[in-house]
C-alpha cells in the first residue's frame, strides 16, 4: 500500500514515515503544498495524509482540488482545528476522516488500517448492492437521485458527495424512526468508524444542503441517542 504524507513539520513527518514503513506501508513524504498536490494527482497513492495548513496551497486546497479531478482516494486529515465548522469544512471538501494534533499513535494506525482496508469505491457504496440501487426516492418535497448523486427540494437541485447520498438515502428509507448513532455508523461508514464528531459535521452539513430558511426540517437530533428523519420531530 502507498501512503502520501504531506505536513511542513520535519519533527513529525520523518518518525512518522518511518513507523509507517515499519508496519509494512510505502511512504512518500512532501513539506509544502504544490509539491503534496502535484504528488496526489498523480492518483498513484491508496492513502494520502494531509496537514491542513501548508505553505503554498492548503490541504484542505489539495484535498477540493483532488476531488474536482474525480479522485477517490481516502483523505486523512491531521489538522490542529477541532471546531465542529473545521471539522465541517473538512468532509465538505471531501475528506473521509481526521485526526486532531496532538494524537495517539495507535489511533492514527488504526484508522489508516480502517481507510486502506475500505475497497475501491466502485465497489464499496453498500447502495450499488442493494434493491434500490439507482432509485429516485421521494419525501415531501425532498427528492433523491442515488445513481446520478444529487437531490432537489422544490425547484432547488443540491449537489452531494458520495457519503452524503449514503446518509440521506439511509435517513429517507426509514422516515419517522430514531436512527442511532451506532446504526447509522454501521449503515454508512462499516468497518472505517470515523473520528468523534465525525457524524455530527456530516449531518450539520447535509442540513445545511437540504434545509433552506423557511423550509420544514426534515432531520431532527435525538438528543444522546440518534436521529429521526421525518416532517415532525
Amino acid at each position: 500500500m502507498h501512503i502520501l504524507l504531506v505536513d511542513d513539520e520535519v519533527e513529525l513527518t520523518e518518525p512518522l514515515s518511518r513507523i509507517l514503513q515499519r508496519q509494512g506501508y510505502t511512504v512518500a513524504v512532501a513539506t509544502d503544498g504544490q509539491t503534496g498536490y502535484d504528488l496526489a494527482v498523480s492518483g498513484n497513492f491508496d492513502l494520502l495524509i494531509l496537514d491542513w495548513m501548508l505553505p503554498g496551497k492548503s490541504g484542505l486546497e489539495i484535498c477540493r482540488e483532488v476531488r474536482s479531478q474525480a479522485q477517490t482516494t481516502p483523505v486523512l486529515f491531521l489538522t490542529a482545528k477541532d471546531m465542529l465548522d473545521d471539522r465541517v469544512d473538512g468532509l465538505d471538501a471531501g475528506a473521509d476522516d481526521y485526526l486532531v494534533k496532538p494524537f495517539e499513535l495507535r489511533e492514527l494506525l488504526a484508522r489508516v488500517r480502517a481507510l486502506l482496508r475500505r475497497p475501491p469505491a466502485s465497489e464499496r457504496s453498500d447502495l450499488d448492492n442493494s434493491p434500490t440501487a439507482g432509485a429516485v426516492l421521494q419525501f415531501a418535497d425532498l427528492t433523491l437521485d442515488i445513481e446520478n448523486q444529487f437531490a432537489s427540494r422544490g425547484s432547488v437541485t443540491i449537489e452531494l458527495s458520495e457519503k452524503e447520498v449514503q446518509l440521506l438515502a439511509y435517513l429517507m428509507r426509514s422516515p419517522h424512526q430514531l436512527l442511532t448513532h451506532t446504526q447509522i455508523y454501521d449503515a454508512v461508514w462499516g468497518s472505517a468508524i470515523p473520528s468523534s464528531n465525525a457524524l455530527a459535521a456530516q449531518m450539520r452539513l447535509l442540513r445545511k444542503k437540504i434545509e433552506q430558511p423557511g423550509q420544514p426540517v426534515l432531520i431532527h437530533t435525538v438528543y444522546g441517542r440518534g436521529y429521526r428523519f421525518g416532517t415532525t420531530a
